[in-house]
C-alpha cells in the first residue's frame, strides 16, 4: 500500500515525473556536532526570519514566497555574511570557498555533505535551508531538497517523485490549528521536512515522526538538528503501519498526501488510494491510536458526490469514541481542482498533448465516481468517554485568526461543559463574555428598535451570530458574577415578560452562544 509520504509544502512550484534523475546525496544526519556549528554560524550572521525580512524588505521577501528570485538577487549584491548566506542557501548561487570559510565551518560542512565544491573552488549548498520563526520567537531552520523550499529559487525545481518539500501554506496552517497542550507522546504522521515534529518538540516529551519516504526522515533529522531541537524517533512506513501494537498517543498530526488524483505520481502529494480513501482511512484508524482526551488533527480533501450530502460523508469517517470538529475551508469544482494540481506538477509547461491527456484522465476519474467538487479543510478528533460523542461538520470559508490551537481546545472543553449541564444546571451556571466580542445593531436609520442584533468575534474563528434582544442583553451583562437564571429574571422584569417563560425558551440560545465561543463558563470560585 502506497499512502502516507512526505507533504510539507502545499501549493507551490511543480514536480513532474518527466525526468527521474537520481536525487543528490543529503548531508550526514549523524553529525550533530557539525549541525550545531553550522547553526551557530547562521545565527551569528543573522540568517534568521527577522534577519531576512530586514535585509530583503517586505517586497522582496514576499516575492521569494512566490518563487520570484530577482528582487532577492538585487537585494543581495553586497558582500555581507547574510547576503552571502541568502545566495548560498536560498538562491542556489555558488560562492567562493574562501568567502564561505570566513562565515561558516566550510571544511566540516564539505566533509559532512552540507556543501559541495566545484572545480573553480566555489561552494554550493546540497539542500535548501530556510529560516523559520517558531511560535515563541525561536530561530529554526527548515531543510528541504534543493529548489523545493517555498521561498527558494525557482519553486520546485527537482523533477523527481521522491523530493521533500519545505514549508508552505498547508504546513503552517496545520501548525497553527494544532492543540499545544503538554503531551507525553506525539505522532507526526507523514513528517515531510519535519515542521510538525519541530513544533511538537516544544510541548511533548517524546515525538515520533513517520514517513513512507526515507529521504523525508533523513531531512527531518537535519531540520531538528539544525534548529537546535531534540531529536525525534524516526520510523519508515505508510499510514499507521509504523505504529507498534498497543502504542497510543496524546496527539497525532498529519498533513498527508491528500490530493485526489488518477494514480499516484508524486509521493509528496498523491496518496495512492482511490478518491478520498486515504483521508478517510487516516481519520477512521486514528481513534484507536489516541489516549483518552487525546487529539488527532489533519488537513484533508474530500469528494462532493452527486446525490450525497458532503457533511454526511464526513460524519461517516469519524471513528467511534471520538468527538469531531470538521471545518470545510474551500470548495473547488472538478475543473479548477484538476488544473490546480496539473500546474502544481508543472504539466502545463510541458507537451500540450500530454497535458490534455492527463487532464482528461482526471475528469474521467471524477466522472466515474460522480464527483462534482472537492472540499478542503481541517479535521480534529478528540478521544472521549462520552456516551454520545459530538460531531460538528461545517463550512467556514471566512477569514480566521491563526494560531487557532487554543480556540480548538476550548471548543472541546465547552462541549464537555454543555454535555454535563442540562437546562436547569445551565441556568445555575455563571458565564463570561469572551474577549473582543462586539455587538452590531442592524435596522433602518431612525428606527426605534433594530431589526436584528449581531454578535461578532474579532478573535479566533471570527464568527458572527444573530441573536434576539434578550440574547444580546444576556450576553452583555455576563461577567461571571450572576447566574444565568438570575440574569434572565432581571431581564424579564425589565421587559415585562413572564420569567418562567423566559427561562424556558432561552437555554437553547445560551447553548448556542457557549458552543460557538461567544460565552465561556466562568470559574465557579468567582461566584
Amino acid at each position: 500500500m502506497r499512502a502516507c509520504g512526505s507533504r510539507s509544502g502545499g501549493h507551490n512550484g511543480g514536480v513532474s515525473n518527466a525526468s527521474q534523475s537520481p536525487l543528490p546525496p543529503l548531508p550526514a544526519s549523524d553529525r550533530p556536532d557539525v549541525a550545531a556549528r553550522l547553526r551557530k554560524a547562521l545565527l551569528a550572521a543573522s540568517f534568521t526570519a527577522d534577519g531576512l525580512l530586514d535585509l530583503l524588505g517586505a517586497g522582496a521577501y514576499a516575492a521569494l514566497a512566490r518563487s520570484e528570485t530577482v528582487p532577492a538577487l538585487r537585494a543581495t549584491r553586497g558582500d555581507t555574511p547574510l547576503e552571502m548566506l541568502v545566495r548560498l542557501f536560498l538562491l542556489q548561487q555558488p560562492v567562493p570557498h574562501a568567502r564561505v570559510a570566513e562565515v561558516l565551518p566550510a571544511d566540516a560542512c564539505l566533509e559532512s555533505g552540507w556543501l559541495t565544491r566545484s572545480a573553480q573552488d566555489e561552494l554550493a549548498a546540497t539542500v535548501d535551508v530556510r529560516p523559520y520563526g517558531g511560535p515563541g520567537g525561536e530561530d529554526w531552520y527548515i531543510v528541504s531538497d534543493l529548489g523545493c523550499a517555498v521561498g527558494g529559487a525557482g519553486g520546485i525545481g527537482r523533477r523527481h517523485e521522491g523530493v521533500v518539500l519545505g514549508v508552505g501554506g498547508a504546513s503552517t496552517t496545520l501548525a497553527g490549528i494544532t492543540v499545544r497542550t503538554p503531551a507525553a507522546t506525539v505522532l507526526d504522521l507523514g513528517t515531510g521536512s519535519g515542521i510538525q515534529a519541530l513544533h511538537a518538540t516544544l510541548h511533548a516529551t517524546h515525538v515520533t515522526a513517520t514517513d513512507l519516504n526515507p529521504r523525508a526522515l533523513h531531512i527531518t533529522a537535519l531540520t531538528l538538528a539544525l534548529s537546535g531541537a531534540p531529536a525525534a524517533e524516526l520510523r519508515e512506513g505508510s499510514l499507521f503501519e509504523p505504529v507498534r501494537a498497543g502504542e497510543t498517543y496524546d496527539l497525532i498530526v498529519s498533513n498527508p498526501p491528500f490530493v485526489i488524483s488518477p494514480g499516484a505520481r508524486l509521493t509528496y502529494r498523491d496518496g495512492g488510494m482511490g478518491g478520498d480513501d486515504l483521508c478517510r482511512t487516516l481519520v477512521q484508524e486514528a481513534g484507536e491510536r489516541l489516549n483518552e482526551g487525546g487529539f488527532a488533527q489533519f488537513l484533508a480533501n474530500w469528494q462532493h458526490v452527486e446525490g450525497e450530502d458532503w457533511q454526511d460523508r464526513l460524519r461517516s469517517w469519524v471513528p467511534r469514541g471520538c468527538d469531531a470538529w470538521i471545518v470545510q475551508r474551500e470548495v473547488q469544482d472538478v475543473h479548477q481542482y484538476a488544473e490546480l494540481w496539473l500546474r502544481d506538477a508543472g504539466d502545463h509547461r510541458e507537451d500540450v498533448a500530454e497535458y490534455q491527456t492527463r487532464y482528461d484522465a482526471w475528469l474521467d476519474e471524477f466522472e466515474a465516481r460522480k464527483v462534482r467538487a472537492v472540499g478542503f479543510g481541517w479535521i480534529t478528533l478528540r478521544r472521549t468517554g462520552a456516551a454520545v460523542p459530538s460531531v460538528t461538520v461545517e463550512a467556514w470559508p471566512h477569514p480566521v485568526e491563526q494560531p487557532l490551537g487554543e480556540t480548538i481546545r476550548k471548543h472541546f472543553d465547552r462541549l464537555d461543559y454543555l454535555r454535563a449541564h442540562d437546562d436547569a444546571a445551565l441556568l445555575e451556571g455563571h458565564f463570561r463574555l469572551a474577549a473582543e466580542i462586539v455587538q452590531e445593531q442592524v435596522g433602518l436609520p431612525g428606527a426605534e428598535d433594530p431589526e436584528h442584533v449581531v454578535l461578532r468575534q474579532n478573535r479566533g474563528m471570527r464568527r458572527a451570530t444573530r441573536v434576539d434582544t434578550v440574547g444580546a442583553g444576556f450576553a452583555g451583562v455576563c461577567d461571571g458574577t450572576m447566574s444565568a437564571g438570575r440574569i434572565l429574571d432581571a431581564i424579564a422584569q425589565l421587559v415585562g415578560e413572564d420569567p418562567v417563560l423566559l427561562r424556558d425558551r432561552t437555554p437553547a440560545q445560551i447553548r448556542m452562544l457557549v458552543e460557538q465561543g461567544f460565552l465561556e463558563p466562568a470559574d465557579r470560585s468567582r461566584r
